[in-house]
């Protein structure tokens, strides 16, 4: 097993430390086999792994990086409100809200005036909550579930394959122990620069959008409809003011390449200047930076898969649309429960995985397109 870390029985061992949950043994005495085998242990692969754990499938949910309470950085975390039924059905809407997520909706500006919310909708109001605080209490939630193992620290190197399926994977602790972890499908959860599509040879496609991002964080007072978020569709550009936990608001931007000088020598007074002289602009002045701006610079749209021979992505690794719509999040939710839902039976035994990973099963992936 591999001994960086592991959750057994609910109990994570990262190093000498561990976060009490249940019974446990060392990490070198576990199994290595696994019904399914999951690499990447964000909102995507944890979502997933708790999904198929609870449908009776042994998960191994495998992450690069050491740390329990790791996130992403880069990210709008607006959790669109087609995904706030699968919170629901996972059970992470109410520890989401309890951590201070922010439920709101969307107002946007456009050459033509503001488009307001409804004041009454039948359609669920989506979900803030910063990366710091969902991507730990996602894990966290992953890591309780019986059936699943959740291993820190571990860099996945190869794609193992039997018969041209795929069986497994191969990977290497931090202090350089190699260890193999056998499984019946092999999931790609780790993101839009994913390792394991490369591995098993599923080509990206790109398709640039000329735009790159930076935003940061901002205390003091919050702007007009909060606490619905509000942002700006300037035609190629892009800001939006996004309150969330904490009584912080996101300020962030997307604006063209040709802007790109002017953030590279100040990113923090760049995109306060351009949020300051947007229409009817938010009280940015006003507030206090509380850290420094994040940014990207190339965010094109990637798309694979999703499915090989024995091996399915879901998230970023299959989908990394523009970033301008803030469909990443609510994708990531989605994609795990039809996954979860596609293959839950197949690695239970119960029908061939080969139909399961079939084109045909891709049918359970058109949901996302109905009403």
């Amino acid at each position: 097993m591999l001994h960086s870390g592991v959750i057994i029985a609910s109990h994570v061992f990262v190093g000498a430390q561990s976060v009490p949950g249940g019974g446990a043994v060392p990490p070198s005495s576990s199994s290595s086999d696994y019904d399914a085998v999951i690499v990447g242990a964000s909102l995507a692969g944890c979502t997933t792994a708790m999904l198929l754990a609870r449908s009776g499938v042994r998960v191994a949910l495998v992450e690069q990086r050491p740390d329990m309470n790791a996130f992403k950085r880069v990210c709008g975390h607006f959790i669109q409100s087609s995904a706030v039924p699968t919170l629901e059905r996972t059970g992470l809407l109410e520890p989401i809200e309890r951590a201070g997520g922010v439920r709101s909706r969307i107002r946007i500006w456009t050459r033509w005036g503001w488009i307001e919310p409804p004041a009454e909708s039948i359609v669920p109001a989506s979900v803030n909550l910063r990366r710091e605080k969902l991507d730990p209490l996602v894990r966290r939630a992953a890591a309780e579930t019986p059936g699943v193992e959740l291993i820190l620290g571990t860099t996945v190197d190869r794609v193992l394959f039997d018969g041209g399926f795929a069986a497994g994977v191969e990977g290497r602790g931090s202090t350089g122990r190699r260890s193999v972890l056998r499984g019946k499908l092999v999931v790609g959860a780790d993101g839009r620069d994913s390792r394991v599509a490369e591995l098993a040879r599923l080509p990206p496609g790109f398709s640039p959008h000329g735009r790159f991002s930076y935003a940061g964080y901002f205390e003091g007072p919050a702007p007009v409809g909060a606490p619905n978020g509000s942002m700006w569709m300037l035609d190629p550009q892009w800001a939006a003011a996004f309150p969330t936990d904490s009584e912080l608001i996101m300020y962030a931007c997307m604006p063209t390449h040709d802007r790109l000088p002017e953030f590279r020598r100040d990113p923090a007074r760049a995109l306060c200047s351009l949020i300051a002289d947007l229409p009817d602009a938010p009280p940015i002045r006003a507030s206090r930076m509380v850290a420094p701006v994040i940014g990207k610079l190339r965010m094109p749209n990637v798309r694979r898969g999703p499915l090989g021979a024995g091996l399915a992505l879901v998230g970023d690794a299959a989908l990394s649309a523009d970033p301008l719509f803030g469909v990443g999040c609510g994708w990531a939710f989605q994609s795990a429960e039809w996954l979860a839902g596609a293959t839950a039976a197949a690695l239970r035994g119960e029908e061939s995985l080969r139909v399961a990973l079939s084109p045909i099963s891709q049918t359970v992936w058109a949901r996302a397109a109905r009403p």
